[in-house]
């Protein structure tokens, strides 16, 4: 009978909990929607995505074909941002790479919050030769430059003449391995204030599985977090790829990406004479990134009311 109690009272307690997460989090966007910076970042990302994702469909250009009659032509209407030195639409190919460029964003921030949250959340929770294994490993990474790292892992991927079809996986892959380990041990640093609070203490009394702290206590109050830090680093990973991708160490033509679009403008008459080669791509990423960055200010700032002084 004791047992079935115990069941029904944390039942109940975490059916009470469920719901003030959720009043939670909508008084969290209630907060979001008052920043009007974070918003027009917001709005500006899904527009971004939408004409990346649907904008080809209706492009006469999309194919990509080779055109030498319009090389290097200017913005005109048929063109509205002109033509590289193969002919092929500038504004196609900017919707085609901005696909490329935003899903290594989203996906090498996925992974490396994943294995970063993982690892932070073992290390913090087990502590003891689980933490020193998993924290000895992060150091050893962040004191490896993570510019340079990617760059001579760019270096063998050319030299192993890796196929354009696999790189773009690659480079999600190398991006997630340099960005894991501020993450874990931040995560682990919030685990180990967390352990120490009255919620916790409770849970060691009722006896509950770790499975059940994890999952059920402590990893969600860390989504704010989680979701703070993501948000700021699709940016970090738009970014990392452009540079790669400009140096020729990323993913490289015909797959198209801001950043070896940009490279197209490899001379000094492209840079004087043809703006249109290396400006709109330089445009997106400079507007996507900062967009980014607003949003991530603003969901902080939603989700951690106290560092306004609330």
């Amino acid at each position: 009978m004791a047992t079935v109690a115990r069941e029904a009272a944390e039942l109940a307690r975490d059916g009470r909990t469920a719901s003030r997460r959720s009043s939670l989090w909508r008084e969290a966007f209630s907060r979001l929607k008052k920043k009007r910076l974070a918003m027009g970042g917001l709005v500006f990302l899904l527009v971004m995505a939408a004409v990346c994702l649907i904008g080809p469909f209706f492009s006469p250009y999309a194919s990509g074909s080779v055109n030498t009659e319009s090389i290097n032509k200017p913005p005109s209407l048929a063109h509205w941002l002109g033509t590289d030195n193969l002919g092929r639409d500038i504004l196609t190919r900017m919707m085609q790479a901005g696909r490329i460029s935003l899903t290594v964003g989203i996906a090498s921030m996925v992974l490396s919050v994943t294995i970063g949250t993982v690892l932070g959340a073992l290390a913090g929770f087990y502590r003891g030769w689980v933490d020193q294994l998993i924290m000895r490993l992060a150091d050893v990474l962040m004191t490896i430059p993570g510019l340079p790292l990617l760059f001579i892992m760019g270096a063998v991927l050319s030299e192993w003449k890796i196929p354009t079809d696999y790189r773009i996986y690659i480079v999600m892959v190398m991006l997630s391995l340099i960005g894991w380990p501020g993450l874990a041990r931040l995560v682990r640093s919030q685990m180990l204030t967390l352990r120490e609070s009255e919620f916790m203490q409770a849970a060691e009394v009722l006896g509950l599985r770790d499975r059940r702290k994890l999952f059920h206590h402590l990893l969600p109050n860390l989504m704010p977090l989680l979701i703070v830090v993501a948000t700021l680093n699709v940016g970090g990973a738009i970014l990392s790829e452009s540079v790669l991708s400009y140096f020729g160490l990323g993913v490289v033509p015909p797959t198209p990406t801001w950043g070896n679009m940009m490279d197209a403008a490899n001379s000094l008459i492209d840079f004087q004479k043809r703006p249109w080669l290396w400006v709109p791509p330089g445009v997106a990423i400079f507007a996507t990134v900062i967009s980014i960055n607003l949003l991530g200010d603003g969901l902080r700032d939603a989700l951690d009311p106290k560092q306004k002084g609330r």
